[in-house]
């Protein structure tokens, strides 16, 4: 409409209160730059777990040896990338160019998450979302990196 200064934004919806992750639960992230975006309408809230198919609740989820698996060994990982597909989809048929996703997550997490052992324990990585998004171009931040992506959306 106003050229680049109306450039959407992919956010994971447990980012912004809907209460779609794996517990029920929402990571509502309050930050003034976010509010601004949402007031111009430039976010399009997306999950990809519910995109793929999967209930809220459900079971955690980590993933192991490339695969997504609940803790008792259910593998959900067509699940997964299908909803990684859909946000891709979403990010081609918008024009969107940037991505602020829920880190940890095994969709979403940007720079880490869980190792698969369902300890608790985090490694470097990234989710199958966050990494079809990266792969396709698409510059993906994590909520911890608000500011980094707020500088670099005030560029384009």
């Amino acid at each position: 409409m106003f050229g680049e200064e109306m450039k959407k934004l992919l956010v994971s919806s447990c980012l912004l209160g809907k209460p779609v992750r794996y517990d029920g639960q929402s990571q509502n992230l309050l930050h003034p730059g976010l509010e601004s975006l949402k007031q111009q309408g430039r976010i399009v809230s997306f999950c990809p777990e519910v995109a793929g198919g999967l209930p809220t609740p459900r079971a955690p989820a980590e993933i192991s040896q490339g695969r997504v698996l609940t803790q008792d060994a259910h593998d959900v990982t067509a699940e997964f990338k299908a909803g990684a597909q859909q946000a891709l989809r979403v990010c081609k048929e918008q024009g969107i160019r940037f991505a602020l996703l829920k880190e940890s997550s095994p969709s979403c997490g940007r720079n880490y998450i869980y190792d698969g052992s369902h300890t608790g324990q985090k490694i470097r990585g990234m989710g199958l979302t966050a990494k079809l998004l990266s792969d396709n171009n698409i510059q993906v931040f994590s909520e911890q990196q608000l500011p980094a992506l707020l500088a670099a959306l005030a560029k384009v």
